[in-house]
């Protein structure tokens, strides 16, 4: 008999692919979502529901396994409480969803902007102190499922907490650099040396199998690379080996946050400009996968291999 999973938010970029992967290793998977599908898997059963109340949905197969995925992500782009209402309340519905139907084990997808920005390295062990309404709202979403995996010793917890994921579908960070090395050039807001923890999407599925099928009840990990990429290896990996052509400028970093400010007004170029954005390269988020390390896990890419593959798989386009 297959194994059924059950996903809350499979419809985005990551879902997608945990759906691909998923049904190719002959897993049934049910993806629960408020949103259409970015493309539909075959083989996956999507129904349109809000995580925000699932006291109505009810399913026919026996659950082995749900993966929480569902969240309000973008930031900029939402005001606080949609932050809170969707993330927290959404893992209290889904662990009482759990306890209803007597699913043991849950994979939730948390962040690593429970830590907050710093240049200070952070791992699995360090104290959390997000600084924005998302970070506050998945620090309390794990908090909730914890609460839930504690009611009862036959229950298993996987937190993951990825970085930027970046691949095939993402429309991100990534994404946007890429258009912009696309169109010629790339502008560092003041600093090159900003550290940015950062994995591949397949790599993310992949520490997500390994951290899901450990014999400990509770694992908590963070999906990032082990390497210390900075801004600037980031950038020098697409130029030398995608955008051979493109230029990259240093500027101050007052000159390029009130450019950007024009920029978001007239959305310059398509590629979403946004003062936000541009603090986020001024910050690094030095996050380290402890986990990763101390289970010597030794993942399918690295940076390059990864920036080759999307390539690959989306002829040179990076979208």
């Amino acid at each position: 008999m297959k194994n059924n999973y059950l996903i809350f938010g499979g419809s985005g970029f990551i879902g997608t692919h945990l759906c691909e992967y998923l049904i190719d290793n002959d897993y049934k998977v049910t993806v629960v979502d408020l949103n259409d599908p970015i493309h539909k898997v075959s083989g996956v059963e999507y129904i349109k529901h809000d995580v925000r109340d699932l006291s109505e949905l009810n399913l026919s197969n026996n659950v082995s396994c749900i993966y929480n995925l569902a969240a309000v992500h973008t930031t900029p782009g939402h005001v606080s409480h949609e932050y809170y209402e969707t993330n927290v309340l959404g893992a209290i519905e889904v662990t009482k969803f759990a306890e209803r139907h007597g699913v043991e084990h849950i994979v939730f997808t948390s962040s690593i902007s429970v830590y907050g920005p710093d240049e200070v390295l952070k791992d699995e062990f360090s104290e959390l102190t997000p600084n924005s309404s998302y970070g506050f709202s998945k620090m309390l979403a794990e908090k909730v499922h914890k609460t839930w995996l504690e009611a009862s010793e036959k229950r298993y917890l996987t937190i993951v907490r990825p970085a930027v994921v970046f691949g095939p579908g993402e429309g991100g960070n990534f994404t946007r650099l890429a258009k912009m090395l696309q169109k010629g050039v790339f502008i560092f807001p003041g600093r090159k040396d900003t550290i940015k923890s950062c994995i591949y999407v397949d790599d993310l599925l992949y520490l997500i199998e390994a951290a899901k099928t450990s014999e400990n009840r509770f694992e908590i990990l963070n999906g990032a690379y082990k390497e210390r990429y900075s801004l600037e290896n980031i950038v020098q990996e697409m130029t030398e080996n995608h955008f051979e052509d493109a230029k990259t400028v240093l500027l101050p970093r007052s000159f390029v946050l009130m450019a950007a400010k024009v920029f978001k007004v007239f959305n310059f170029m398509n590629i979403g400009i946004h003062p936000e954005r541009v603090m986020k390269l001024l910050i690094s988020t030095n996050i380290y996968p402890r986990w990763v390390e101390q289970n010597e896990i030794e993942l399918p890419f690295n940076l390059s291999l990864a920036l080759k593959d999307w390539s690959r798989k989306t002829n040179g386009k990076f979208d």
